[in-house]
């Protein structure tokens, strides 16, 4: 939700807000959002630890080669009118972000974003933070809705984003930029079973 102070927000605003709450300066206003509820916590925990193989140097199969972060503070340069976002997961490839910033901010773009939704921050995620992502030049976007069981993939093309495929419920996918290994879906919905889909004749 939008918190309207009637002056332009600071970084100081964030840094007053109670600790079970999280903070971003989207289109030039403070919107605090909740913790998560727990679908969205499992879907971006599990994401996190599937992604893992691609981590740094990644396990002995993986194929590493990136910096994956849960909920990193971007202060990036793009726009004015959003000097911090934070998405649900980001990934630097390590050619891009040679080693990770000792501050809290981090101020290279990432290569790939991903946005968990939820029913308070759903609206806010592709109405402000799709363009922003595109604006700044990253890669790549995912979005995972854990209450549809769904996976989007969208590629930066000429600084418009491109729909490269959209996945439901149980599918195995090799989606981009993380193609090099397959993606199990069911993975993210933890316990929870996908609707079964009735087929149209």
């Amino acid at each position: 939700m939008s918190e309207t102070a009637g002056k332009r927000p600071t970084y100081a605003d964030i840094e007053a807000l109670p600790p079970h709450l999280r903070g971003e300066i989207l289109g030039g206003e403070l919107v605090v959002s909740p913790r998560p509820a727990p679908p969205h916590v499992r879907a971006a925990s599990s994401l996190g630890r599937v992604l893992g193989d691609f981590d740094q140097d990644g396990d002995d199969d993986g194929p590493g080669g990136w910096w994956i972060e849960d909920e990193p503070e971007l202060h990036l340069d793009a726009d004015l009118d959003f000097p911090v976002v934070v998405p649900d997961l980001a990934g630097w490839r390590t050619t891009t972000l040679l080693a990770l910033p000792e501050t809290a901010a981090y101020t290279v773009t990432p290569d790939w974003v991903c946005e968990i939704l939820s029913p308070s921050t759903a609206a806010d995620d592709r109405a402000l933070k799709m363009p922003f992502y595109a604006q700044a030049g990253i890669g790549h976007l995912w979005i995972v809705d854990p209450l549809l069981f769904t996976l989007e993939v969208y590629r930066l093309d000429a600084g418009t984003w491109r729909q490269v495929g959209v996945w439901r419920d149980d599918a195995v996918v090799q989606a981009e930029p993380f193609d090099a290994k397959p993606l199990k879906l069911a993975r993210l919905w933890g316990r929870r079973t996908p609707p079964r889909r009735r087929t149209t004749p």
